[in-house]
Formats: structure tokens, sequence, C-alpha cells
């Protein structure tokens, strides 16, 4: 029943910028940490950030950090992921998922969406 939506995705030349965006629907979105992943051919879905249900915390992998911010909408039910100075190897198609538990950032649910596709080229 779990429901999720990505889109924002597109064609940017390195150094730009993009704003994701994530609704989710068929459960309690307030209550799940919620999370960005993405996956490029012939390599696996790796993670990218996460943040709490309060947005109290987030955590980055080390390839974005300082890049990309993550923050959500718990009104909107609806989670955002911020790039910037993006790089052609950030080219991939990137996934919201929640929690797989509850309160807690444990790991993904695994019950993925359509995703949204982002190409860094010139």
């Amino acid at each position: 029943q779990v429901q999720l939506v990505e889109s924002g995705g597109g064609l940017v030349q390195p150094g730009g910028s993009l704003r994701l965006s994530c609704a989710a629907s068929g459960y309690d979105f307030s209550t799940y940490c919620m999370g960005w992943f993405r996956q490029s051919p012939g390599k696996e879905r790796e993670f990218v950030a996460r943040i709490t249900r309060n947005a109290g915390s987030a955590l980055y992998a080390d390839s974005v950090k300082g890049r990309f911010t993550i923050s959500r909408d718990n009104g909107k039910n609806t989670v955002y992921l911020q790039m910037n100075g993006l790089k052609p190897e950030d080219t991939a198609v990137y996934y919201c998922n929640p929690s797989r538990t509850q309160f807690v950032c444990d790991a993904p649910l695994g019950s993925w969406g359509q995703g949204t596709q982002v190409t860094v080229s010139s």
C-alpha cells in the first residue's frame, strides 16, 4: 500500500542544481525516517541521504556531503533532496524510501517507486 512518487529529475550541466521531490502515501509518513537512494546502470542501489521523522538529524553519504541537502514537509507527506554542484558521477535514477520501522532509521522498507532520472552532462 506504500506509494512513492519521485519527481524533479532532468538533464543538468556539471555544477548545476536540481531539487528532487518524493510524495508519499499509504502510511503514517510523519512517524518514519525517510531516505534517498540512487542507482546507476551496472551498479547496485546506494544510500545517498536520510532524515529523521522530526527533521532533527540528517546523514549523508561521503560522496554527496556538502553538496546535497535533505529536508521534509510532514504536512505535505513529502521529502526533498536539494542537489548543488552536480557532477557527472551523480548521474543515476534517484529513489526515496521510508525506514522499515517506525521512529528509527534502521533500514529502507524496500518497496521502491519508479524513481526519477538525473543526468549530469554538458
